[in-house]
């Protein structure tokens, strides 16, 4: 296959709200650069880039898929990403490595929240972007009211570089307003466009928005607005020159009108695409520190730098094992040579190098700095790392791992199978880092942690796909504490023992109080003249953690309470520093069942961004949580709410979220602080717990 330098490589990535046509638009794109010669329909199950079981089972974009074509002599990488929220690990990893992010909006439905929440990440990288309006062939279409959408809610740079010349179910031509000219499509498995002069009907619109172009282009610079002030316009090379810089610095964001369904629009894109979009080494370089080394370095896109790659994806296949996709950051590398993982320091051996169409692999002898490609059995790399030569020992800066919204706890079916669910599970991670799993020693359960109730439920289907292994997802424990409100001044316990031989011998007396809350366990020594011997002290204290550690109502961590040693006793011969634990941990119980005892729960802040439409429903559902609201404010047509609720009501809400919502409601969370639980609960809790000790 062709080599290509990072001038003659695009890197783009489709992002967008799922249903929008990310995948239909690539399917299209691969037809007519002639990569396929047939055009797949997600319906169907045969698209390149959905070829996934579990995509095809359920018609939406799950993974990321790699897919590449030529276009007038440039290649282009192109990135689909999935829209559904569950997944939104796979369009940061996907952005991570992209040039331009390629923004996918339907023309009826406008701009929703799950493309908000993507763009809010390429304006924060600075990544630049791009918009396509698709299904203008759409009977509700409104072109023209979308773009006012897009710049309202994404980005007031949104500039019309193609229009529809006939919108609606008769969508068949564009008006290009870099060319001005007008292209008609014929059909969408052909790549004959007729060309005409501007029909008189569009021609004033057209030569209005060219003006609009050419002054948005104009003051991306101080000389070209100079320029323009002068001659009143801009020369073809200026605008060529102009238009490729606003792009990059974020000033200028293309719009184009397109159908997927219909094919139109499509090859005007991909010209745009191969004259406009910046090359790798246009943008600025990606940094990353040097092993050992904190300092900045900025990794240059140039091919005959020391060579270094980014792993930004993972696929574990069944009969190949794991397959590696990178992006070239520097240098260029070819089959054979080694290069070491910078974060492990072990050296990988790079076998087969391949280009992706989907699960489609084309074998390649070498890729150059900005280029994407895939690479099968790496030993010990995964998501996130980076390869590097061995006299550069760079550590790319990876990408961003979105907080997990929902957590779920593992139980298997059967025992026995802790080895495979531990490996089933830490593949899917790696898979996908945005899927998180520990064991937690409080709850003594394996948490899974991730975007969503389809990442996880997926999560699991591997598990008995690949392994055999069957388990349910449970709600998980919640990490309660339990404190005191009250004084208990004199808690005693004398713990004595005798059964032939030497026997058990120790007495405390303890005074509890409560701290504030944050403050901890605080252990104070107030025995005077010896009544509890110096050499016991450190057993009464172990005793008290040891009990603090198991709780006393619901086996929950005790916090927050200074405990005072004060009075005790002691037998010259049955005293040790076991029976000092004993007593210390019985008269703490004693003591703590006194000193008006409270369970705490974990609060966690939610913020959540819904259309107004849904607002009064979300935050009736939030106070049906004990949820406090405090606060609200508004961006576009949307609102935020942001509220405090316990956790113990957050189980599944960003699956009820999207119910509520009709899908257009996300919602992020951080944990905030403990607070004391309704007594109606809190009995509620002791007696499950009590419960589950029976059963246990």
């Amino acid at each position: 296959m062709k080599e290509y330098t990072a001038e003659s490589i695009r890197n783009i990535a489709f992002i967008g709200h799922g249903g929008s046509g990310k995948t239909s638009i690539s399917e299209v794109l691969l037809y007519k650069a002639g990569e396929t010669n047939r055009i797949g329909k997600i319906e169907e199950g045969n698209t390149i880039s959905d070829f996934n079981k579990n995509e095809i089972d359920k018609q939406i974009s799950i993974s990321s898929s790699a897919l590449h074509i030529e276009w007038n002599n440039k290649k282009i990488n192109i990135l689909d990403t999935p829209g559904y929220s569950d997944f939104i690990g796979q369009v940061f990893s996907s952005l991570h490595v992209s040039d331009t992010a390629v923004v996918v909006v339907k023309s009826a439905e406008g701009v929703e929240v799950g493309t908000e929440s993507t763009w809010d990440y390429v304006v924060r990288k600075s990544i630049p972007g791009a918009v396509l309006i698709n299904k203008v062939d759409n009977e509700h279409s409104n072109f023209n009211e979308t773009v006012e959408m897009v710049r309202s809610r994404l980005s007031k740079d949104a500039t019309v570089i193609s229009f529809p010349a006939n919108e609606g179910l008769n969508f068949t031509s564009v008006v290009d307003i870099i060319k001005m000219k007008e292209f008609t499509y014929v059909d969408i498995n052909s790549n004959d466009v007729k060309i005409n002069d501007i029909s008189a009907d569009h021609k004033d619109e057209a030569e209005s928005m060219r003006e609009e172009l050419i002054e948005k282009i104009a003051e991306s610079s101080e000389e070209l607005m100079n320029k323009f002030f002068e001659e009143g316009t801009l020369s073809e090379e200026d605008l060529t020159s102009g238009l490729k810089k606003a792009i990059v610095n974020g000033s200028f964001v293309p719009v184009f009108a397109v159908s997927a369904a219909k094919g139109v629009g499509l090859n005007n894109f991909l010209d745009f695409v191969a004259e406009y979009f910046p090359a790798p080494n246009e943008r600025k370089p990606m940094t990353g520190t040097l092993a050992g080394n904190d300092s900045p370095v900025e990794i240059k896109c140039d091919e005959k730098g020391e060579p270094s790659l980014l792993v930004f994806k993972s696929l574990s296949e069944q009969h190949v094992g794991e397959l590696s996709i990178f992006k070239v950051m520097s240098g260029s590398v070819s089959a054979g040579i080694d290069l070491m993982n910078t974060k492990n320091n072990k050296s990988e051996r790079i076998g087969q190098l391949f280009v992706l169409n989907g699960k489609n692999r084309k074998e390649v002898s070498k890729l150059n700095a900005g280029d994407i490609g895939a690479v099968v059995k790496l030993k010990d790399t995964h998501t996130g790392n980076t390869l590097a030569s061995k006299n550069y020992s760079v550590i790319i800066d990876s990408f961003e791992v979105p907080v997990a919204v929902i957590r779920g706890a593992i139980k298997p079916r059967a025992k026995g199978d802790e080895d495979k669910i531990s490996t089933g599970l830490h593949i899917a991670h790696e898979e996908d880092p945005t899927l998180s799993v520990h064991y937690d020693p409080e709850l003594s359960q394996t948490i899974l942690s991730g975007q969503g109730e389809l990442q996880l439920d997926l999560a699991v289907k591997l598990l008995k796909d690949r392994y055999g292994v069957e388990v349910d997802i449970v709600e998980p424990r919640i990490p309660y504490r339990e404190t005191i409100k009250g004084v208990v001044e004199n808690a005693e316990y004398k713990h004595k023992k005798q059964s032939g031989g030497r026997g058990q011998y120790g007495h405390v007396v303890l005074k509890l109080e409560p701290l504030p809350r944050g403050t901890g366990f605080e252990f104070v020594d107030a025995i005077v003249g010896g009544v509890v011997p110096g050499r016991f002290i450190p057993a009464v204290e172990k005793g008290l953690n040891e009990i603090m550690t198991k709780g006393v109502l619901t086996g929950s961590k005790v916090i927050d309470v200074k405990v005072t040693l004060h009075f005790g006793s002691f037998h010259n011969v049955d005293s040790d520093e076991v029976s000092f634990k004993i007593a210390a941990s019985q008269a703490f119980k004693k003591g703590f069942m006194e000193a008006k005892p409270v369970i705490l729960e974990p609060i966690y802040e939610i913020t959540v961004k819904v259309p107004e439409e849904y607002m009064g429903d979300v935050m009736g559902d939030i106070s049906s949580r004990r949820g406090k609201i405090l606060g609200m404010d508004s961006e576009g047509p949307f609102q935020i709410i942001k509220a405090r609720v316990p956790l113990a009501e957050l189980y599944k809400y960003s699956t009820h979220l999207r119910s509520l919502t009709s899908g257009r409601g996300v919602h992020s969370r951080q944990f905030s602080s403990y607070e004391e639980v309704p007594k109606d609960i809190e009995a509620k809790v002791i007696e499950e717990y009590q419960k589950s000790k029976e059963e246990d």
